[in-house]
């Protein structure tokens, strides 16, 4: 076992990270089914004599001077994995390095994070007179909202006024998420022959209940993030062509604001449509960070961009505030032979620390 250096070269720490997102390409690691990954991190760990505590799925510490009277900051991403689609022409299991490029499942999403949050974390351990303590939290469960990561393990962290949330964001601060509100709806109408006029036609009051709801805008546009979305994507009615269903049913897909909760966009929703309507869930809410937050300037100051994300992540149910920041691009996460570009990783590294530098 090796001795804690107090000090690591960029190189040690950009060699370490890319040593570990290689070994966790290597291990399958989807939701629900993350204890493999989860080992492998605790190895990398306890190779740096550094303590962690488990909860399930869920890896965390704490720095070395950990103070119980100090508020936490806390470096936050996930090592489980969507399904590798069929359109995968690498094997996704196996760590390719070609061309700057580091190939498998999870290298972008969100295993650049991951491992350059680890190497952050090992950078500030044993850093004294810190004002805040550091906490690091490697989650299971992202990729499906489920209720066994870091909602789950929350409440056991000490004392959090900050999470960083490891996503690839190009180390740009996502300064605000859209919230995800999934609706299933219902049509009634009265079923029929095909044959004969029907003016009670279940499908044909869908289309014009989803065509309405698909013109509506909202009142309140966010200056963060813009418009709520709502998108239709999913429908079914009928089994048989010459008859005329009783009911119709779809799925909304909707990406709300920060200027709506989800239970708010819900009630407007079903306000302005006739079909019934079953929230899934009010869980995966909207969230922000001030513009004036002394992360989100530090971040300025180093020449970084603020932005609004479409897309959620486990901020959405972290409740302190919270910022989205990782290397690697967003548009390749769940793509066919992903990747990320070693110099990502570096630049992770080094700008995680730039930023919290200033801050602890």
């Amino acid at each position: 076992m090796q001795e804690l250096k107090s000090v690591y070269s960029k190189e040690e720490l950009l060699n370490n990270a890319v040593e570990l997102l290689k070994k966790l390409i290597e291990i399958p690691s989807f939701s629900k089914d993350e204890f493999n990954t989860s080992v492998e991190i605790e190895n990398f760990f306890k190779k740096h004599q550094i303590p962690t505590k488990r909860f399930k799925n869920n890896i965390w510490a704490v720095n070395k001077n950990f103070d119980v009277f100090k508020p936490s900051i806390l470096l936050n991403t996930h090592h489980d994995t969507v399904k590798p689609n069929k359109a995968y022409t690498l094997d996704p299991f196996l760590p390719i390095e070609k061309d700057g490029k580091l190939f498998g499942l999870g290298s972008n999403d969100a295993g650049a994070s991951l491992v350059s949050m680890a190497q952050v974390f090992l950078h500030f351990y044993d850093k004294e007179d810190l004002q805040y303590n550091l906490v690091i939290a490697l989650t299971a469960e992202e990729e499906i909202s489920g209720f066994d990561g870091i909602e789950a393990l929350f409440p056991q962290l000490p004392n959090v006024e900050l999470a960083i949330v490891g996503e690839p964001t190009q180390m740009n601060l996502a300064i605000a998420e859209k919230g995800l509100l999934v609706i299933d709806g219902e049509m009634k109408g009265t079923p029929s022959h095909a044959a004969h006029p029907n003016n009670d036609n279940s499908i044909v009051k869908c289309m014009e209940d989803l065509q309405n709801i698909l013109n509506f805008k909202f009142p309140k546009v966010s200056d963060y993030l813009g418009e709520v979305k709502v998108t239709l994507s999913g429908i079914h009615a009928g089994v048989q062509h010459n008859v005329v269903p009783e009911s119709c049913a779809f799925t909304l897909d909707v990406r709300v604001t920060d200027e709506y909760s989800n239970k708010e966009a819900f009630e407007i929703i079903q306000s302005q449509m006739k079909s019934t309507l079953t929230a899934r869930s009010f869980r995966l809410n909207s969230s922000k960070i001030e513009m004036e937050h002394p992360f989100v300037q530090a971040g300025l100051e180093i020449g970084r961009t603020t932005y609004g994300s479409p897309t959620s992540s486990d901020q959405a149910i972290i409740p302190c505030t919270s910022v989205k920041l990782g290397p690697g691009d967003s548009r390749r996460s769940h793509t066919a032979d992903e990747f990320i570009f070693i110099e990502e990783i570096a630049e992770g590294i080094e700008i995680y620390i730039k930023i919290l530098e200033k801050v602890l």
